[in-house]
């Protein structure tokens, strides 16, 4: 079969839309109020809430393409299957049907010739094995028998293969994975779906979500049992055209067209070199999304910033080991652009803005490497021996901006080599002091299932804002935040530094508006009719074509789908930490509730 990922995009929202689905629009990658990402890595993101009982105004049977980044296998990036940015295919039931409906239309969905017609003998299956925790899925496996999938290809795995959950705390469940077998030979006689040598690729996950783990471990019943899945678009096109690699499919071509023609080298010509321009063609389409996102991001030293800034700058050296000229970067995000216009018109909407951050943070970074090579140089004078320490390396890195990679080839060039697995170590303890770079970043909030205290602290980012708004103007609109249970942090459009006055103002109208205990009141409705109540709302377009709307008294009106307190007399004492800088035009406020 030849099939375009905006046909199966398509196919399958179609499919679900038949069996009573509402579509809703992909979230912003900046996951809102949750500190447990830095990015959306999976569907269920924005709708936690909601797989903890709160009602979605679309409904409780949903079926999204959902935008995900992921950076955790980042060194994988490169070979036929690992990706940053991904889109991710989804269905879900909010206390509605479960896994004998879930599995079934995965079936029908996956084999029927009206549909995608795979041939059902090389599909396999996974399901949960049991634990203290929860039972075997014995269920599901033989809803997948009455389908049509043998015993000897459902296999029983456990928890590290057959459990979701997003991050160390929140919704979660079991889940059965189907697996497409590519026709590789095994790799020895006990080769299943749980193994990692490239027969089995994973194309559809479905999690039977019903637990809410707890901070210290434990698993409690969540109220109501969901059903999310997921189907990586990229993987599906790839399996339904027979082809071997994830950047054969069409959305790669004009941006592998393009690396080619800029860097005068043919892909697949040469082992290395089609690893650098599949890393290219990965880094680049993923900073664009960043850059390009509702939210917006921006590179820096902190937090989605660090990860973005990671992303292009390994671009950048990797186009520079292909001889590509300045501005290759921006050039090939002109070509996503194009791609992904239709489907993702925010791309095309801050067009400029993608290519202005790319062309300065590729200026920045040839500046980087001028100076790192001097210090190498330098350093490298005083090394005893033939070896540059793995601290030495690191400093490198940290205090220049020096990527590991870059060090070890000059250190070849010159006749040394690097204490790579020293360099880990200091990295390793780095990442435990600082997270940066981690996805997996903060305790608390509301992955945890929106406690008490993470509730008030999200209560009072609508206050912060509305004060903000009064105090600096209407220029100032929502950039981002991330609570945990101890503080929020909150940053808005504002091009310049605050001053004290401002600050306190700021500080003073918000606790003025706890002190009038004013009622939190929620409504639903069209978001047209949302916007023309004066609702403000960054994120609405995610919760579809109805939307909540907050209103508390006469302060503040937002449209926001998550968890709130009833009244402002419930918050304490709001005080702002610290106001800062995030990144160009975006300030950063730092404040803490007391009671």
């Amino acid at each position: 079969m030849n099939i375009t990922s905006k046909l199966l995009r398509e196919k399958f929202l179609g499919f679900f839309c038949e069996r009573g689905h509402a579509v809703i629009q992909s979230a912003s990658l900046i996951p809102e109020n949750d500190p447990s990402v830095l990015f959306t890595t999976a569907g269920m993101h924005p709708l936690i809430p909601y797989l903890l009982g709160q009602r979605h105004p679309a409904g409780r049977r949903l079926t999204d393409v959902q935008k995900c980044v992921r950076t955790g296998d980042i060194e994988e990036v490169g070979d036929d299957s690992h990706l940053t940015f991904f889109e991710m295919l989804g269905n879900w039931s909010l206390g509605d049907y479960f896994n004998h409906e879930s599995i079934a239309w995965s079936y029908e969905f996956l084999t029927s010739p009206k549909y995608l017609g795979l041939d059902p003998n090389r599909l396999s299956v996974t399901v949960f094995a049991g634990d203290d925790d929860a039972p075997r899925d014995d269920d599901s496996a033989k809803v997948w028998e009455s389908c049509g999938i043998p015993k000897q290809r459902i296999y029983y795995l456990p928890k590290k293969n057959n459990w979701w959950i997003a991050g160390t705390t929140g919704p979660c469940g079991p889940d059965t994975e189907i697996f497409w077998d590519t026709g590789k030979p095994a790799c020895s006689d006990h080769c299943d779906p749980g193994c990692d040598c490239g027969k089995y690729l994973e194309i559809w996950n479905n999690v039977f979500m019903q637990y809410n783990r707890q901070a210290d471990g434990t698993y409690l019943p969540l109220q109501q049992k969901n059903v999310d899945t997921g189907m990586g678009l990229e993987r599906t096109v790839c399996v339904l055209n027979g082809m071997k690699s994830v950047y054969d499919i069409d959305l790669f071509q004009g941006a592998l067209a393009k690396i080619q023609q800029l860097s005068g080298k043919k892909y697949n010509s040469d082992d290395k070199i089609t690893r650098a321009m599949r890393i290219i063609a990965d880094h680049v389409r993923t900073a664009t999304f960043l850059l390009g996102d509702p939210v917006g991001v921006t590179p820096s030293n902190v937090d989605q910033g660090y990860v973005l800034r990671r992303l292009i700058r390994r671009a950048v050296r990797m186009a520079n080991t292909l001889d590509m000229p300045k501005g290759s970067i921006a050039q090939l995000a002109a070509v996503y652009i194009e791609v992904y216009g239709d489907v993702y018109p925010e791309l095309q909407q801050n067009a400029e803005k993608i290519a202005d951050e790319l062309n300065k943070e590729e200026e920045r970074f040839s500046k980087t490497l001028v100076a790192g090579e001097k210090e190498f140089f330098k350093v490298i004078a005083h090394i005893p021996g033939k070896v540059v320490p793995g601290g030495t390396a690191f400093k490198l890195y940290d205090t220049f901006g020096f990527p590991v990679e870059m060090t070890v080839e000059l250190a070849a060039e010159n006749g040394y080599t690097v204490d790579v697995e020293g360099f880990k170590q200091k990295f390793a303890e780095h990442q435990a002091k600082s997270h940066a770079g981690s996805e997996q970043r903060f305790k608390g909030g509301m992955a945890e299932g929106g406690g008490i205290e993470t509730t008030h602290l999200h209560t009072a980012t609508h206050l912060l804002q509305a004060a903000l708004r009064r105090v600096l103007g209407d220029e100032v609109k929502q950039k981002g935040s991330n609570i945990t249970p101890e503080r929020l942090r909150f940053d808005f459009s504002f091009s310049r530094p605050m001053t004290p006055d401002e600050i306190a103002e700021t500080q003073r109208l918000v606790n003025e508006a706890i002190e009038r205990k004013l009622p939190i009141i929620c409504e639903e409705m069209p978001i047209e009719d949302a916007r023309k109540t004066g609702a403000i709302g960054l994120f609405g377009d995610r919760y579809g074509e109805v939307v909540k709307v907050y209103t508390m008294g006469d302060f503040s009106k937002e449209i926001c789908g998550g968890p709130h307190a009833q009244n402002t007399g419930e918050l304490g004492h709001f005080v702002i930490t610290k106001e800062q800088s995030s990144s160009a035009g975006v300030r950063r406020i730092k404040a803490e509730l007391h009671k």
